[in-house]
């Protein structure tokens, strides 16, 4: 029986100015795909007077808004020329790790990022030259080391369900294993980023307060015979419980917007242990000839008015707390201090040490 460590407890912040957080999640974020060519040699600054290429490694999703509202102003003051590699998480960190991309920034979520940083792929931040690191929540400051870049927006997971389709209101992450949600039910795949927050959940719910493997292996079989589908992508989701084949499952915030969409009664609930942090950071890769332009950017994304313009279209939740949305602004985000001070976070280095072993014994035992 292995006992780990799997989550830091309850996260702890202290908020600068007024009280605020994020996330968009993703984002899931990273299941954008797609790509664009970014030049090689023309990474470096031509001649004097001529703009300064920085390539960005990012999902593409949103691609108006950041257009317009982030890339263009800061090519403005910096002399800069944005050019963007498009991908999910793991197909454009493969891509640096195997020396086929020449960006300068990468933006992943914290579970490839650790990877990243256990590839040694990422240059040490200096964080003098991000002074707005000081008005964002200490979860985003640090989240992977204080040699690594910052989370840019937080979000959470937590339980999306329909009223309509289930006589059982959903409060408790134990609520998943209610009989009324036998046959109505979808989880995450232990592959996908959330799929490690569940098999915690699991834990949690067979009654620890330290990550219990095996006994968080018994709660996921326990509930497997229930379980309409274990989905990779949070289409397949969208998708199910849309055409009521599922009435209930752990979602990030960010999709229930489209949930709703479709099933106008839909319900999020944050369950009473805690939703679990979902954080996409930003790092400067190892190399990078323009690591201080890099940071200048890092600098950008995290001010207010970045950050404000981001929340306000529900592109992402913010982690500045300078700012102040109203109530409907802050709706379908992760916002606020009351909300980020609950949400529970795991331990990537952790995750990534034990990832292997957690899919060999999923498909052996759960995924038949």
């Amino acid at each position: 029986m292995m006992r780990q460590k799997m989550v830091r407890g309850l996260i702890s912040l202290s908020v600068v100015g007024l009280a605020l957080t994020g996330c968009g999640t993703a984002k899931d974020q990273g299941n954008t795909s797609g790509a664009t060519t970014a030049p090689t040699a023309a990474a470096t600054a031509a001649s004097k007077g001529e703009p300064t290429t920085l390539i960005i490694s990012t999902w593409g999703f949103a691609d108006d808004f950041f257009k317009k509202e982030v890339y263009a102003p800061f090519e403005k003051e910096h002399n800069a020329k944005i050019v963007l590699e498009i991908g999910n998480n793991a197909e454009r960190l493969n891509k640096v790790k195997q020396g086929s991309s020449s960006v300068d920034l990468i933006y992943l979520s914290d579970y490839y990022a650790q990877q990243g940083i256990e590839a040694g792929l990422f240059d040490k931040i200096d964080r003098s030259r991000i002074p707005n690191l000081k008005d964002i929540y200490d979860l985003a400051k640090a989240p992977l080391g204080e040699d690594y870049g910052p989370a840019y927006t937080v979000g959470r997971l937590g339980i999306a369900y329909n009223p309509k389709a289930t006589t059982k209101e959903i409060k408790s992450w134990s609520d998943l294993w209610s009989p009324e949600l036998s046959k109505k039910l979808t989880l995450p795949n232990i592959t996908s980023t959330t799929g490690p927050m569940v098999l915690d959940a699991a834990s949690v719910v067979a009654g620890n307060t330290t990550f219990n493997e095996d006994q968080a292996f018994a709660k996921v079989k326990e509930v497997n015979k229930g379980v309409v589908k274990y989905y990779g992508q949070t289409s397949e989701f969208v998708n199910m419980f849309s055409q009521g084949e599922i009435a209930a499952g752990p979602i990030m915030e960010m999709y229930v917007k489209d949930l709703k969409a479709a099933v106008p009664e839909t319900k999020f609930v944050s369950p009473q242990e805690g939703a679990y942090a979902v954080m996409n950071t930003v790092n400067v890769i190892k190399g990078s000839k323009n690591k201080q332009l890099a940071e200048d950017f890092i600098n950008w994304h995290l001010s207010k008015e970045v950050q404000e313009k981001s929340a306000k279209a529900k592109v992402d939740s913010p982690v500045n707390t300078t700012l102040q949305l109203s109530p409907e602004e802050a709706t379908g985000i992760t916002y606020g201090a009351d909300v980020v001070s609950k949400l529970r976070k795991l331990d990537m280095k952790f995750v990534n040490q034990n990832l292997k072993a957690w899919i060999a014994r999923w498909n052996k035992e759960v995924a038949q």
